[in-house]
């Protein structure tokens, strides 16, 4: 697949035979290997069934609150924020071999991602007050973050994050990148291969942020002669695919940007390495912005 503005930027969809879809990537639109993707919306007392098959599942919700009954167990009251921005998620990991059936306690919209997998782990329910959160960087690059499902969870591949960026700011800066499988003599894992999306929404739906995805001599597709450079205006229940290569945002004046990232790869983790034109830049913040934590 050559990957250009318009194949990295994925955008909602209108499917009359699936009328609560709000967005869906495929490894197969995506051409990668691992990650499925969909946002979803429920009416109250309305639900959506899946089968996990040979693949580990994570639902995430957006907005509303939720059931899950299923053959690993029952959760009840997931989730329950107004809105993505009033706090962090509820997550819930499913294994693999998992019918499961998604209710609507309250009206809402939610993710869902499943990759492939040869491993069994437990189902975890993640409630919001167990997500950690914390503000990086600083600055004009100063974002908060959620790890929902970080490195180092009881799980074969899939890591969640939920990323702010304040109006203006700057986020996944500086740029880095996560396309190589790299381990040093010790056997510590410097970079990891990982496939990446960012689902966008934001806090007023005509809102919009920048993303460019760039790779360097360094990434695979690269020197395969089929390098990326997009840059794309990513709005709200959009997506941006990230293959390989680096991918910085920046969100527009006026709006606060959130996107939940959803990776998968060669490790569960986030080893990236900086574009090392850049780096240099997470050695000059004098303060952290004052708006963040949003909550």
């Amino acid at each position: 697949m050559h990957y250009t503005a318009e194949t990295v930027l994925v955008r909602g969809q209108n499917d009359p035979n699936d009328p609560d879809l709000i967005l869906s990537i495929t490894p197969e639109s995506a051409g990668w290997d691992y990650i499925s993707f969909q946002a979803r919306r429920l009416a109250k007392a309305t639900s959506w069934s899946f089968d996990t098959g040979d693949n580990e599942f994570a639902f995430v919700n957006l907005t509303g609150r939720y059931s899950v009954t299923s053959n690993r167990g029952e959760w009840t009251g997931i989730g329950g924020r107004a809105n993505v921005f009033t706090g962090a998620a509820h997550a819930l990991y499913l294994p693999r071999h998992t019918q499961l059936t998604v209710i609507a306690e309250e009206a809402g919209e939610f993710a869902v991602t499943w990759v492939p997998t040869d491993e069994d782990h437990d189902p975890w329910l993640i409630r919001l007050e167990d997500v950690p959160t914390g503000v990086r960087g600083g600055d004009n690059v100063s974002r908060q973050i959620n790890d929902l499902l970080p490195p180092g969870s009881p799980v074969h591949r899939l890591v969640l994050v939920e990323v702010y960026t304040p109006s203006g700011n700057w986020s996944s800066y500086p740029p880095h990148k996560h396309d190589v499988h790299i381990e040093d003599a010790a056997g510590n894992l410097i970079e990891a291969d990982l496939e990446e999306v960012y689902f966008y929404r934001m806090d007023r739906p005509e809102g919009f942020a920048y993303q460019r995805v760039y790779t360097d001599e360094n990434s695979p597709l690269h020197q395969a002669g089929q390098p990326i450079d997009a840059l794309v205006r990513v709005g709200h229940n959009e997506a941006v695919l990230v293959p390989e290569g680096y991918h910085p945002v920046v969100s527009m004046p006026g709006y606060t940007t959130y996107y939940l990232n959803v990776l998968a790869g060669s490790a569960q983790s986030l080893a990236n390495q900086d574009d090392p034109n850049y780096s240099w830049v997470k050695h000059s913040y004098t303060k952290v912005d004052e708006r963040l934590p949003l909550y």
